[in-house]
């Protein structure tokens, strides 16, 4: 019997062939990346796979199409808008996530940018805020929350632990400060806006391929391996 997720050899290197075409395509003519969906979700649709989804993320859906507009895509655990305001791509899940940091709260909000992250910062990141989350290969950043102020607070913080300018911990003592003021209706710049330029440059890190030699070498076992087969 075949065991999930096993593959007959044949479909294994169909895959890989075909995944080195794809990227070669997408990496010549530009085409790879999320694709921003142009069309909107009509407000029945929303309404009703909102109407019993936990009051948090009921919450955020609402004051995100209050300020948005209705999303470019809608699930029945999620809803989706791309390019609104300084994000490239919002998304409020119908599940919460329960997070202590600064205060306990529920993340049912997450926001992304364009942004590159060096990968000896990762661990930093990290250790300051476990829900801003790196893709490195897509070259995004996103900050998961339960409202816009303070996603945007956790990426001004997560670009001055980048730039050297803060330690995590550093940052969590802002983050925690800063989050206070806002809530009582204090000066709170770094939760009201983005204080850096956001890049317009390629962010994404496709990496080195380093496959091939080592497919040389498997290859030349396996012929060792069929002829030996032969012999026995």
């Amino acid at each position: 019997m075949t065991e999930t997720g096993d593959m007959e050899p044949k479909e294994r290197l169909k895959t890989v062939a075909v995944g080195a075409m794809s990227a070669a395509k997408t990496q010549t003519v530009a085409e790879g990346g999320e694709k921003p969906t142009p069309a909107l979700v009509d407000t029945q649709t929303v309404e009703s796979i909102i109407s019993d989804w936990p009051k948090m993320a009921q919450k955020a859906a609402n004051e995100i199409i209050n300020k948005y507009g209705l999303p470019n895509e809608a699930t029945p655990s999620r809803l989706i808008w791309f390019e609104t305001g300084p994000w490239k791509r919002t998304i409020v899940y119908r599940d919460e996530v329960p997070h202590n940091f600064p205060q306990p709260h529920s993340d049912v909000l997450e926001q992304f940018i364009d942004y590159r992250v060096p990968p000896e910062m990762f661990s930093e990141l990290a250790r300051f805020d476990g829900s801003v989350v790196v893709e490195r290969t897509k070259g995004e950043v996103s900050a998961r929350c339960d409202m816009e102020a303070a996603n945007i607070l956790a990426i001004n913080l997560m670009h001055e632990i980048v730039t050297g300018r803060m330690t995590a911990e550093e940052a969590r003592e802002v983050y925690s400060e800063t989050s206070a003021a806002y809530v009582v209706n204090r000066p709170a710049p770094l939760a009201e806006a983005f204080q850096f330029p956001l890049p317009q440059e390629d962010t994404t890190d496709t990496d080195k391929t380093i496959i091939l030699g080592d497919m040389v070498r498997q290859t030349a076992g396996k012929i060792k391996d069929t002829i030996k087969d032969a012999l026995t």
